[in-house]
């Protein structure tokens, strides 16, 4: 549905916000098996209108100039043959997983006879607020009907044409399996004020998930009068230890760091023992040096490589999205936790050491999302993670901490069964 000329956008938001809520009933209802087969026969859909889908795409790939999108970004805008098929995957990799509703979490019979459960549930709707790349349409989507929640998408201008065919393909699929019109919904307008109205529908909308910059982050969380499941930025660390494997070490950094410098789980920032940083630093500079990244450090890091700049406090806390790292050398696993905990983001933190004490003290003292031992950041994503497609990660502690996939969609409820049992 569009937003007609005569048409209130208050009026407009609220018919969306309502239908979804509408749908939330039978979609709480409704089988592992009418939900699957709703993702496959969607998967199945998407391959066979890929000319419409490519159509509606350059449209978008057209538009891109316009709306100043660099070379890299209009490449995740694309959709081609191959990303399509990737797409439908997706939906029939989430509908191989269990269906979470229904779910008894734990059980017990109580001294009285009162059987109690707690059983999971789907949280209702869910109102997404995303960047330009289609395939997260998809995505997001089949994440929340696998989890029994109906979804609005509000996705960015950039990719409209193309979000908006997707959506179609999905509602006929909906339509045919039985299920709601209402359950998967794309905004269609590009209004900026829609996205206040829809946070203010805290009666309609239970969840609100902003996945972009830290700007768009910050406004929902600030705005929205339902909860919110985010991360601000992800400046992430690698911690080299006294007792790590070099060699390791430097393939995990390089892997961190430059396999792809633009997402939120790339390293940001080394921190490296004493012991070893006057062998280890001028070996990953020169690593480094060669993906074309800058090494900005402390005293102790200029000193050892003629390279590095001066950091100053706010390279700390820096999320560069770039070729740029930061780096200290500091004098135990503590003083590493405590440089963590100060001007990391909480998102994903590694430590690399042979140390198995080492490594025990850094998992217990650094607060973040993930805490990853020898091995690479960028494992700090939900297909790696086992939990296929996700919505997001959360550095928050309540409800969900880390990728959000399927089960983070849920809540539960007590289910107390008796035999005409009353308190006395």
């Amino acid at each position: 549905m569009s937003v007609a000329e005569n048409q209130d956008l208050d009026q407009y938001c609220l018919d969306v916000a309502t239908r979804a809520k509408a749908a939330t009933l039978q979609l709480a209802q409704a089988s592992g098996a009418v939900k699957n087969r709703w993702l496959r026969n969607s998967a199945r859909r998407l391959r066979e209108n890929q000319p419409l889908l490519e159509t509606a795409n350059q449209k978008d790939l057209a538009a891109a100039p316009d709306f100043g999108l660099t070379d890299a970004e209009t490449d995740r805008l694309r959709l081609t043959p191959e990303r399509i098929e990737g797409i439908a995957l997706a939906l029939e990799e989430i509908a191989s997983f269990p269906d979470p509703i229904g779910e008894v979490v734990e059980s017990s019979r109580r001294p009285n006879g009162l059987e109690v459960s707690k059983v999971r549930v789907p949280l209702g709707v869910v109102f997404f607020i995303y960047e330009s790349r289609p395939n997260v349409t998809a995505d997001a989507a089949a994440i929340c009907l696998k989890s029994g929640n109906a979804v609005i998408l509000r996705g960015g201008k950039e990719a409209f044409h193309s979000s908006r065919a997707i959506v179609d393909l999905l509602q006929a699929e909906l339509a045919e399996c039985g299920l709601p019109a209402g359950a998967v919904q794309l905004v269609s307008t590009t209004d900026r004020a829609a996205v206040g109205k829809f946070l203010a529908f805290n009666e309609y909308i239970d969840l609100a998930i902003p996945r972009g910059g830290e700007g768009l982050i910050r406004r929902v969380a600030r705005e929205a009068r339902m909860p919110v499941i985010k991360h601000y930025a992800g400046n992430c660390h690698v911690y080299v230890d006294a007792l790590a494997d070099q060699d390791d070490a430097e393939r995990i950094l390089i892997n961190s760091k430059c396999q792809r410098m633009g997402v939120c789980n790339a390293c940001e920032s080394l921190l490296v023992h004493a012991d070893i940083a006057a062998e280890f630093l001028p070996k990953i500079a020169r690593a480094l040096s060669k993906n074309e990244v800058e090494l900005r450090g402390d005293e102790r890091v200029c000193e050892l490589v003629a390279a590095a700049a001066p950091a100053t406090e706010d390279d700390y806390y820096a999320e560069y999205l770039g070729p740029r790292l930061s780096a200290k050398v500091v004098a135990s696993v503590e003083e590493a936790v405590a440089h963590i905990n100060q001007y990391g983001s909480h998102h994903t933190d590694a430590i690399v050491s042979q140390n198995l004490s080492a490594a025990r003290r850094f998992v217990a003292g650094v607060d973040s999302a993930a805490v990853i031992v020898n091995a690479s950041t960028r494992f700090n994503d939900g297909g790696e993670f086992g939990l296929g497609a996700e919505i997001g990660i959360s550095t928050d502690k309540f409800h969900a901490r880390g990728p959000c996939g399927i089960r983070e969609l849920t809540s539960y409820k007590y289910v107390v069964y008796g035999e005409g049992h009353i308190r006395s």
